[in-house]
């Protein structure tokens, strides 16, 4: 049985880090760089529910009450989770001593998950390959994936020193 205090600590981890993922694309809006608008990722979790998966345009599906709400939900929902994952790779032992190289290939390897499941779901292609600007998309969600991996490692260390 996982003690209740490393479950919280693993829950802060991806939230913080999710904060600094935020921060992150704030700050490239603040530049004038587009972000990410969770609305799109709300209804396509919200259409989920009624059967439907695959969108040749998820902008195209009806809008759905709450979806940004939903959006910013999962957003959360699924950094906490990719911190479970690390806990669960890398062990407890993490949580009292973090290190870098593993929250941040665990942050790098999540930018599969929207390359080969979101983006085909919600009519973007694989890899971004049906937007004006494929490239441009795949290097910013890389980046989001590395600044997020860089969230857990903070978060962590931050934990650790903090944590009783």
């Amino acid at each position: 049985m996982i003690p209740t205090s490393t479950l919280a600590q693993t829950l802060l981890v991806g939230v913080i880090a999710t904060v600094v993922l935020d921060a992150w694309m704030w700050g490239l809006a603040r530049l004038g760089l587009a972000s990410v608008d969770w609305a799109p990722v709300g209804r396509w979790v919200g259409l989920m529910a009624q059967g439907r998966f695959a969108h040749d345009s998820i902008a195209k599906a009806p809008a759905l009450a709450f979806e940004r709400a939903m959006g910013w939900a999962v957003h959360y929902a699924v950094g906490i989770v990719y911190a479970a994952l690390l806990v669960a790779w890398q062990g407890l032992d993490w949580l009292r001593a973090p290190t870098l190289a593993p929250a941040l290939a665990l942050g790098i390897a999540t930018v599969v998950v929207p390359m080969l499941v979101m983006q085909p779901a919600m009519g973007a292609g694989f890899f971004s390959s049906r937007t004006p600007t494929p490239w441009r998309n795949r290097l910013r969600s890389l980046a989001n994936h590395t600044v997020f991996g860089l969230g857990l490692y903070l978060a962590g260390a931050v934990l650790a020193r903090v944590w009783p």
